[in-house]
Formats: C-alpha cells, structure tokens, sequence
C-alpha cells in the first residue's frame, strides 16, 4: 500500500467504526456528539465525510436504521409504541410520522397489511413465490406443494 493511500483507508475505517457504531447503538440515545467522537472526528468534518460515503448524513442514517429495525419488530409485535420506544425514539407521534414518510403508509396501516399478507401466504404459499421459480422446481397450481381445490 502506498503512502498515500494510507490516510484515505485510516479515514475510511473510522468511518466505517462511526456506522457501525451507529448500527449496534441505534436503539440507546445517542447523537452527533457520541458518533463523532467514536470516530475521532469533529462534527462538521465527520458530517461530511460520513456523507459522502454513504449518500446519507449521520442523523439520517440512524433514522434509516431506527424505522428498518421498527418494520422488522411489527412482525412479532403489534404495538406502535413499544416498537417505538424499542427502536430509540421518545416520541410516538415523532416515529409515526417519520415512518409515514419514510415507508408510505402509518404503522398501523404497515401492521394490518402485514398480517393480511401472511394470512394470504398461509392461505395459498404458492401464490408468493416467482413463476419463473415455481416452474423451474417442477411446481404447478395443483402440485404437492398446494392442495388441489375442488
């Protein structure tokens, strides 16, 4: 490795130690101050850095990472505001609006539709996975993989 390309990969690592910093801490109240120092950068030029990388500032990533975790939890729980606070937020009303506008749709509305998908895949599986795949594995509409409907 030349010496020039040193700095740039000790820059990059600490970057990288910041977001993973980010991805194991997203739930504990942390902020710019916190993420910075991880890193060892001040907040202006971690800002920028972190950005340039990742297309994302890093208030913006956490957020990212906050409501991803919050739709992988409304699988296994129901509860808007346990998720919520589960995910690191302290306000309900903050994290439905953020979700509304990151995902399209409440989370509420998010919970219904995801328990109205899996009662369709329980009720016809085959009607989930690709054609393109089912045919390839020899599955038709009345194989042993869906019982026939008379």
């Amino acid at each position: 490795m030349s010496s020039d390309q040193y700095p740039k990969v000790y820059l990059y690592q600490r970057i990288v130690k910041a977001k993973q910093f980010i991805d194991h801490r997203y739930a504990e109240k942390i902020d710019l101050d916190n993420i910075s120092d991880e890193a060892h950068f001040s907040k202006f030029h971690f800002i920028r850095l972190f950005k340039s990388i990742y297309g994302k500032t890093p208030h913006q990533y956490l957020q990212f990472v906050r409501i991803e975790k919050a739709r992988l939890l409304f699988t296994e729980n129901d509860s808007v505001s346990d998720v919520c606070y589960q995910v690191g937020f302290e306000s309900v009303s903050t994290f439905s609006g953020l979700f509304s506008k990151m995902i399209g749709k409440t989370p509420t509305n998010f919970i219904l539709e995801s328990k109205e998908k899996k009662s369709q895949i329980k009720e016809n599986p085959l009607s989930f996975v690709p054609g393109c795949y089912a045919y390839m594995h020899g599955w038709s509409e009345n194989s042993n993989f869906e019982e026939e409907k008379v």
